[in-house]
């Protein structure tokens, strides 16, 4: 099965009827989208009861990817919240248990960051991870090429397979080390994530400049582009049960409208977006004049 979802659900805009409150949206995004992946994770370990009525708003085939913490990454700047590695893997994992128990956890998806090399220390720190991880389905994204170049992307995959790792397959701009080619091989026969960033080149690297966020993932996927990712996705399905695909290029509101694209490629049903067009303010009764 291949299911289409976006990364987090607050700010997709086209989803949502004017006005619609906040503590309304994840409900609304589960009738257009059956997964989703939890973005705030990454900045903060998310409170249990909070992930508790995530996943109660969500209906039952729900599936969620949730972020790891930056400071599980080497993403952390600054002082630690935590006062160990223990005691923050624990506070991670133990925020995972409602969705969990709520049959909803697909996978929690760690994502590395551009500085993190092939070499030798981080192969160790990726035993280390997927052993306090132990239990729970974890997705593996790299943002160095070091890990895809020649001579080394067999044995990264295979390295993969070995631990347990599900691979992020992604597609994002082609800009340097920093960035890595589309590898659509999967390494779990369960599932396999893909990632859909957008290929802003001029963007990529404008992460912590003022405007990031407006910039790095304004993209918009054409009909062609959709259609060499059907393929792929294709393919990526002979090799897992479940081939989970997120779209993250929302820098300009795109990622909705380009989730049912290519749900509507894969002859999926989609739910046609709400109008938002702003209704005219009926005018009220005319008034006399009386004097």
């Amino acid at each position: 099965m291949i299911r289409i979802g976006l990364t987090g659900w607050g700010d997709q805009e086209d989803l949502y009827p004017n006005r619609t409150k906040a503590k309304d949206k994840l409900r609304l995004y589960g009738q257009y989208f059956t997964t989703v992946e939890v973005d705030s994770s990454f900045y903060a370990v998310q409170p249990r009861d909070r992930m508790a009525r995530w996943a109660a708003e969500t209906p039952d085939s729900f599936a969620f990817i949730v972020k790891a913490y930056q400071g599980m990454t080497g993403h952390l700047r600054g002082k630690p919240y935590f006062t160990s590695t223990s005691e923050m893997y624990k506070a991670f994992r133990e925020s995972l248990d409602p969705v969990i128990e709520a049959g909803k956890m697909q996978a929690a998806l760690f994502q590395y960051p551009p500085w993190f090399e092939c070499n030798r220390d981080n192969v160790n720190e990726l035993r280390e991870v997927k052993l306090r991880m132990e239990g729970i389905p974890c997705a593996l994204e790299f943002r160095h090429r070091s890990w895809y170049e020649e001579g080394m992307r067999e044995r990264t995959l295979a390295f993969l397979k070995e631990q347990g790792w599900i691979h992020s397959v992604c597609d994002e701009p082609q800009a340097g080390p920093g960035s890595i080619p589309i590898v659509p091989e999967a390494t779990d026969a369960e599932m396999t994530l893909v990632r859909m960033h957008g290929r802003n080149v001029s963007g990529w690297h404008q992460n912590g400049a003022p405007n990031w966020r407006e910039t790095r993932y304004l993209y918009r996927y054409n009909q062609e582009e959709l259609l060499e990712w059907k393929g792929y996705l294709e393919q990526l399905q002979e090799q897992s049960k479940d081939v989970y695909v997120i779209f993250n290029n929302n820098s300009g509101g795109d990622a909705a409208a380009n989730a049912q694209m290519m749900m509507e490629l894969l002859e999926q049903p989609v739910k046609p977006f709400p109008d938002r067009t702003e209704p005219e303010e009926e005018e009220g009764p005319e008034q006399l004049e009386l004097f």
